[in-house]
């Protein structure tokens, strides 16, 4: 088969189509012929040589795709040969084909597109596995969503609204932001030229954020836990903005918070089907429902990979880039 190849650690020039060795599915495992792949912002950490794949993984960048089942392997059941599938994967979605352990795979919700679905696994799964379960964003909170134009920040605030939460998030230009309340934010705050702390204050009548969805990190530590509710809890999900800082643990006490910081790519596959299957419980029937849609800013040959990467690094689109074969 084809793939996107990463010739040496660099920049987007570095990624080759090149012929590779075929997948074979293992039991328990499902081949996918790919039809879209999704782009994240791990795709360009991993082809700059700052986020190796997991032990076992394919060496191929690629966190998520959608296609059709191709073969099975052995023991799998409730999956057939032709049925449209997304995955969660581990890597190695930009390519013809990848193998798949059953618990990552879902169902192409009703009134997709496979371009649309790719955009969804794992934004969907990081999503829910903060917001919905490790921060338990309930009705009537407050949510701040970082970076609310991304991919993950377009569906967070679907996410969040459907949830019954009032949800507040950053972006970095007057279109991003318009999107953005086009999408369901209650409000939305420009990080290059407001305070989103005295913001979220104003906002909140001085409440506070009980939910904030951080891909920042260490930038944002400080300014975060002084937006923070009492009782709060900040998800971490992306170090942007690097990895370390002062903490105030007496400030962070005084608010009896918590601070969870999480990557999904290096769960265990137990973890990863655990999470699966509460995203196609909890979210999936909004996707059905037209509640929440996959925001695509736009799709581009799989062979033009490097010039999504280049779209990505330097902020030019609003939700999901999207590589179709």
């Amino acid at each position: 088969m084809q793939a996107i190849t990463i010739r040496e650690p660099g920049g987007p020039e570095v990624l080759d189509w090149t012929e590779v060795p075929d997948p074979e599915p293992a039991p328990g495992e499902v081949l996918v012929e790919v039809a879209a792949a999704g782009v994240n912002r791990a795709d360009l950490m991993q082809r700059e040589g700052q986020y190796p794949p997991p032990p076992g993984a394919p060496p191929y960048p690629g966190l998520e795709c959608a296609g059709r089942v191709a073969a099975l392997g052995a023991g799998v059941t409730g999956w057939r040969v032709g049925d449209e599938v997304c995955a969660l994967l581990t890597g190695g979605g930009y390519a013809e084909q990848v193998a798949v352990p059953t618990g990552q795979l879902l169902p192409v919700p009703a009134g997709l597109s496979l371009t649309q679905a790719a955009a969804l696994p794992e934004v969907a799964c990081t999503v829910w596995a903060n917001v919905g379960i490790a921060a338990r964003l309930r009705p009537a909170e407050t949510l701040l969503v970082h970076g609310g134009a991304s991919g993950i920040g377009t569906h967070a605030i679907q996410v969040g609204k459907r949830l019954g939460a009032t949800v507040l998030c950053t972006a970095g230009s007057a279109a991003k932001l318009a999107r953005c309340r086009e999408l369901g934010a209650d409000a939305a705050f420009d990080y290059r030229e407001e305070d989103f702390v005295a913001r979220v204050a104003e906002e909140t009548g001085g409440h506070g954020a009980d939910v904030i969805l951080d891909n920042m990190g260490a930038r944002y530590l400080a300014r975060n836990l002084a937006a923070l509710a009492v009782n709060g809890r900040l998800a971490i999900i992306g170090m942007q903005g690097g990895t370390k800082a002062e903490l105030d643990l007496g400030a962070l006490m005084g608010k009896r918070g918590s601070i969870t910081a999480t990557s999904l790519r290096a769960r265990p596959a137990a973890e990863k089907a655990e999470i699966v299957a509460a995203v196609r419980e909890q979210v999936w029937p909004w996707v059905a429902a037209g509640a929440v849609r996959p925001v695509v800013d736009r799709v581009l040959p799989m062979r033009s990979a490097a010039e999504a990467h280049r779209v990505v690094a330097a902020g030019e689109h609003v939700g999901k880039v999207v590589l179709s074969l």
